[in-house]
């Protein structure tokens, strides 16, 4: 990318990193709900997610999970067996939510505000496993460089996994009563390179007594990354595919008037697990 493209993601990531501040007071307040939660030993992972990431314990040291927001999943992966866990978000109100739960767990956890892009090079190399996902890659705006954060992370075999939205999820009116494209796509159609950019978070997501009205929010900026661009920056970054498969399952309840029956016939989700050569 050239100065100018690297100065518009950077921009971009900071009106996210704002929109992010504003949304984290939802999660704020769930803190301590989260910590009594995962001081039961709960994991907020779902079931393709379980499947991956069995016996942690047996060789993962330290976890980085990108995108961390407020830690519930990062210190998941503790539970789950990882020895050690690092979360990196852009959002400082998200980091300070993460630390209230480590502390009060005593949770061997380090956590680092900054956007994913500028995670510390003092990480290079010690991670067993990267985790990210559930509605994390649509924020950034240069794929190809956070697959190459991903990779200067990993130890060698270090395992990258993902589990995230399917991309294919973009293309259908989220309000509508049968499947039926959106009439106007925020990333137009599946191969549109567009980022869309606006204000307000969804009723299913953050409540609007949650943050300030629509009109006073930050900007924020999505984009869809199709399947290949994501493998393909991956691959060129030095990764190596072990498994991809998709799921049914929805992560968020982005299609409140579709009957069960007809979300399961299409996937939602998918898993990505690729290795350090």
């Amino acid at each position: 990318m050239n100065n100018e493209a690297d100065a518009g993601v950077t921009r971009r990531h900071q009106d996210n990193r704002a929109a992010w501040d504003e949304a984290a007071h939802c999660y704020e307040q769930e803190v301590e709900e989260d910590i009594a939660f995962l001081r039961a030993g709960g994991k907020n992972l779902m079931a393709p997610e379980l499947s991956y990431l069995q016996d942690l314990g047996a060789w993962c040291r330290r976890a980085i999970h990108l995108q961390c927001a407020g830690g519930r999943d990062t210190l998941s992966l503790w539970n789950q067996g990882a020895a050690e866990v690092v979360g990196v978000d852009i959002s400082e109100k998200m980091i300070a939510a993460a630390r209230r739960k480590s502390e009060a767990l005593n949770a061997p956890a380090r956590w680092y505000c900054c956007d994913v892009l500028d995670t510390p090079h003092e990480l290079n190399g010690t991670a067993d496993l990267v985790y990210t996902g559930r509605g994390a890659l649509c924020w950034l705006m240069d794929i190809e460089a956070w697959a190459r954060v991903v990779a200067r992370l990993l130890k060698p075999e270090g395992r990258l996994y993902v589990f995230e939205g399917h991309p294919l999820d973009s293309v259908w009116d989220m309000n509508a009563t049968e499947l039926k494209f959106e009439a106007e796509p925020p990333y137009g159609d599946y191969f549109s390179q567009s980022v869309g950019t606006n204000q307000g978070w969804p009723e299913t997501y953050v409540p609007s007594e949650a943050v300030p009205p629509k009109e006073q929010q930050a900007k924020k900026h999505e984009r869809q990354w199709t399947l290949g661009q994501i493998l393909n920056g991956l691959a060129a970054s030095g990764l190596r595919l072990e498994r991809f498969e998709e799921h049914p399952d929805l992560y968020w309840h982005q299609f409140p008037n579709l009957p069960q029956d007809t979300i399961k016939r299409l996937p939602h989700t998918f898993s990505l697990l690729m290795r350090k050569e």
